[in-house]
């Protein structure tokens, strides 16, 4: 397994780029480019990663394709086709997006999120993304989301059987399914149900975690890793049981000490735990 992450932050070219990432110890991060990228720099950052160890873990196509406006639909949809292009020329694990909402807030809670109308917009969109790109080097994949599908590892596999692609696997952040007190406090069963479930079909994970306020009615808030109630030791022994390139991507983090505070957190759990032959360096 791969340990790695975001920055944050703007870059002034791959060298620039280079000393953040091996300053914190990733073994694996996001494609810094977009789809567009000059190519000539594009193949820059690919040679600085295979040359420095550093998994190409995933290409973002954060947009909304169940957006209420047409346009914004459209807009995304295209820009999902392209992504997923980009992530297949560039050789990354996979393309990930969250599913969308029906809400004017691309990742927003919506009364009508978690219908069986919604369930079947996604497998169609999810369907036409694959189909006009055709992955062999790649996949796409949906982020789990607190209300938005997928929502659970049931209804993850719901999809995963629907949308019936081999260009389509599954990424999972465990912290974005902790959306009730149950979960909270049942967090270490509900990972290995997860992993029980989905763990044949896992490409890649978002490494979060959680806490608990004592506020009514219920606040549950993402915190820097090793700071809440995720069992890392729970996620990195059966990480380990899956392809030893499964990279672990921190993300959502203010400032670049803070994702240096939350990669030293996180190796000293997978020291702590004896996990140290598991990851890749």
């Amino acid at each position: 397994m791969r340990l790695g992450g975001c920055l944050s932050g703007k870059f002034n070219g791959v060298d620039e780029w280079l000393r953040a990432v091996r300053s914190i110890g990733y073994a694996a991060a996001p494609f810094p480019l977009a789809p567009g990228a000059d190519r000539a720099e594009v193949r820059e950052y690919l040679a600085a990663m295979r040359e420095h160890n550093i998994l190409n873990a995933e290409v973002g196509a954060w947009s909304n394709p169940l957006s209420p406006d047409a346009r914004e639909r459209d807009e995304a949809m295209r820009k999902n086709i392209a992504a997923l292009e980009f992530a297949e020329e560039t050789g990354a694990l996979c393309c990930v997006n969250i599913a969308g909402s029906r809400g004017a807030v691309w990742d927003g809670p919506h009364a009508e999120n978690l219908t069986d109308e919604t369930f079947s917009r996604i497998v169609e969109n999810t369907q036409k993304i694959i189909d006009a790109v055709k992955p062999k080097k790649t996949k796409y994949s949906l982020e789990t989301m607190p209300w938005i599908f997928p929502d659970s590892p049931e209804n993850y596999l719901r999809l995963v059987e629907a949308i019936d692609r081999d260009g389509f696997g599954v990424h999972l952040d465990l912290c974005n399914m902790v959306n009730c007190p149950e979960r909270y406090f049942n967090i270490s069963a509900f990972i290995d149900h997860c992993f029980d479930l989905l763990g044949s079909r896992t490409l890649s994970l978002h490494l979060k975690d959680i806490t608990l306020a004592d506020a009514l009615t219920v606040h549950l808030d993402e915190a820097l890793p090793g700071t809440g109630a995720m069992d890392f030791g729970r996620i990195f022994a059966r990480t380990a049981e899956l392809g030893p390139e499964t990279p672990m991507i921190i993300e959502h983090l203010k400032s670049n000490e803070d994702y240096a505070r939350a990669y030293q957190n996180l190796r000293a759990r997978i020291t702590d735990g004896g996990f140290e032959a598991h990851l890749i360096q």
